[in-house]
């Protein structure tokens, strides 16, 4: 067991100053707090204080997630895991993040130097400092569809992709669409990989041709939408499945100015089961993932990992909720647009 003698001796100081750097005390410099942490940190210490005060205090990062209204994506994740959390005692922090303020501390010294015992990072990119900081952090840490590997500190929370697209693909297959796109968010995202691989896999398990001209990239914005459905309509597209429901929202909206009919010439499928998704339209169907839930695994998956059972993933089932905006494939020829279609949306 790490004890402030070890520290002390590893750095060729005091005792007295290892202490002093480890309670924040004002009579060292800045930089000598920030080297006696650091060493803690290296060296798996813990203060007396975080032992008396166990399963005591959380933090919550979020980025690049709208979390702040009941219609917002993040609202009921962070809901989900404060009702959980606190049921046991916790005290839960909700901490907005940039990648700028994660360039000025590191992750595990954050965490010390404030005295959180567990971590929960929800919409973070792949391209995140604190992402690869996590490959080797000692800190319980929860990750909403993220993955790091073998680090057994680190969890990943979410819904099973290869399920819900696999639903989407299904539902359309049966109705008579062949010529299926998928219109994914941003490339930095891991749960934008993860789509992409269900999504082949999927039309390759219903025996259909993978067309790369069919799937578009953007951002998991309304506006996203507009710049990418005239071209997979061109390209043959009879349905769409949309990363979320805001893309869907944007599609439904590009289809009204471009005249296409939703479901008679278009099929669209969102995901993620949004309250504006109910609330549009047409109504849509989409992928639900229930947030709730998974802002309580997320809390149980922090819970495990800070009573060291190394979780690695805790996937929750999708549904798919049928509403109006699917409908049987149009009819097609040589797999592109009829004339008479192909003059609307120009």
């Amino acid at each position: 067991m790490v004890t402030i003698k070890d520290i002390a001796s590893r750095l060729g100081i005091a005792p007295s100053t290892v202490s002093k750097g480890l309670n924040d005390a004002n009579d060292i410099s800045p930089d000598l707090k920030k080297l006696v942490l650091d060493t803690a940190i290296e060296m798996g210490y813990v203060t007396k204080k975080m032992k008396k005060e166990t399963r005591k205090r959380l933090c919550v990062f979020i980025e690049n997630m709208l979390y702040e209204k009941p219609d917002d994506f993040g609202f009921d994740i962070l809901l989900g895991f404060r009702q959980a959390a606190i049921r046991d005692n916790w005290e839960v922090h909700i901490v907005p993040m940039t990648p700028v303020l994660q360039m000025k501390e590191p992750y595990d010294r954050y965490m010390v130097r404030n005295k959180y015992h567990g971590g929960f990072l929800v919409g973070f990119a792949l391209k995140d400092p604190w992402m690869k900081q996590l490959e080797n952090t000692t800190i319980p840490t929860v990750l909403f569809d993220n993955y790091i590997k073998r680090n057994p500190n680190v969890a990943y929370i979410g819904t099973d992709s290869f399920e819900g697209i696999d639903l989407a693909i299904d539902h359309l297959y049966e109705l008579g669409h062949t010529h299926i796109a998928l219109l994914n968010g941003s490339k930095d995202s891991m749960v934008t990989a993860n789509r992409y691989d269900a999504y082949i896999s999927s039309m390759q398990n219903h025996n259909l041709d993978i067309d790369e001209d069919l799937i578009a990239y953007g951002y998991y914005v309304e506006e996203s939408a507009k710049y990418h459905l005239k071209d997979l309509l061109e390209h043959g597209a009879t349905a769409i499945i949309c990363g979320n429901d805001l893309l869907a929202i944007g599609a439904l909206k590009e289809c009204k100015k471009l005249h296409i009919r939703v479901p008679e010439n278009l099929s669209i499928i969102g995901y993620d089961n949004l309250p504006a998704a109910a609330l549009f339209k047409p109504g849509i169907t989409t992928i639900s993932q229930d947030r709730l839930d998974l802002g309580k695994n997320s809390y149980a998956a922090l819970y495990w990992l800070i009573d060291k059972v190394p979780i690695s993933r805790s996937l929750l089932r999708p549904t798919l909720i049928l509403r109006e905006t699917t409908g049987p494939a149009p009819f097609l020829k040589s797999n592109k647009i009829l004339p008479k279609e192909k003059e609307l949306i120009n």
